[in-house]
């Protein structure tokens, strides 16, 4: 067996434990022995070149047996892609706010340490967007499905920014935009869109300020309407000053 292998964990595009040779080959797990040992064949195994290399490996990813008989080029590019999508979609997985990571510069700072062929970052957006709508809740259908609390009703101080809930109305603002509301209540603007709302709504409304010493416009408050009724405008209103 030869000396000094390299082992990457990785996974195929259909989610299975791929092992990475080298930085050379790719090999997907086919079956578990009976002592718990795992066997991985070669991808070409399938492909037009029929490889029959593959690796046995324990529970503790220590190699037992490995066949390096190879009969296609090795293909360090193709590789480097695996490795790349799985490094970032472990990322993502691993943050509990999916939303807040730059994916980027994370891909730059995974490139830096790879230290071989990296893709080009064009080559795996589709890859990471698949991964970041993962983390997304379930699709919601009904008003009344939106839940009452969730890790997404929290800023990055931990913060929570729903504020209030019932059958008609969800309200958001967080701490910084209720000091604004707060602070800067001379003018209010108001914007109710029908274009971004949930199909199960009537209308996302809302709320701006404009604050003189800083010159510029906030957005204070965000809130999602089922009806189209005074009496809801009028709780929205009620309970942004209260928690004001």
């Amino acid at each position: 067996m030869e000396e000094n292998l390299i082992i990457d964990i990785s996974e195929s595009n259909k989610g299975k434990e791929q092992i990475i040779i080298n930085k050379k080959y790719k090999f997907n797990f086919s079956y578990k022995r009976k002592d718990n040992s795992k066997v991985y064949k070669c991808t070409e195994y399938k492909k037009i070149n029929k490889c029959k290399s593959f690796i046995i490996l324990n529970d503790k990813k220590e190699i037992l047996k490995y066949n390096s008989s190879h009969n296609h080029p090795e293909n360090e590019y193709d590789v480097s892609l695996s490795i790349m999508k799985h490094k970032i979609k472990d990322g993502i997985e691993k943050s509990s706010i999916p939303f807040g990571i730059k994916i980027k510069p994370l891909y730059n700072k995974i490139s830096k340490e790879m230290g071989l062929i990296c893709p080009e970052y064009n080559s795996i957006k589709s890859q990471i967007s698949r991964n970041l709508n993962k983390k997304l809740p379930s699709n919601v259908t009904t008003f009344a499905e939106i839940p009452s609390e969730s890790e997404y009703y929290k800023t990055k101080r931990g913060e929570n920014f729903m504020i209030f809930k019932n059958s008609n109305l969800i309200i958001f603002q967080s701490p910084f935009q209720a000091k604004l509301f707060r602070e800067y209540n001379d003018d209010i603007f108001v914007d109710g869109t029908f274009f971004i709302a949930p199909k199960f709504s009537y209308q996302v409304f809302i709320t701006r300020t404009y604050a003189k010493e800083l010159d510029s416009f906030y957005t204070t408050s965000f809130a999602i309407l089922k009806k189209k009724e005074q009496e809801t405008y009028k709780m929205l209103f009620e309970k942004l000053k209260k928690k004001c």
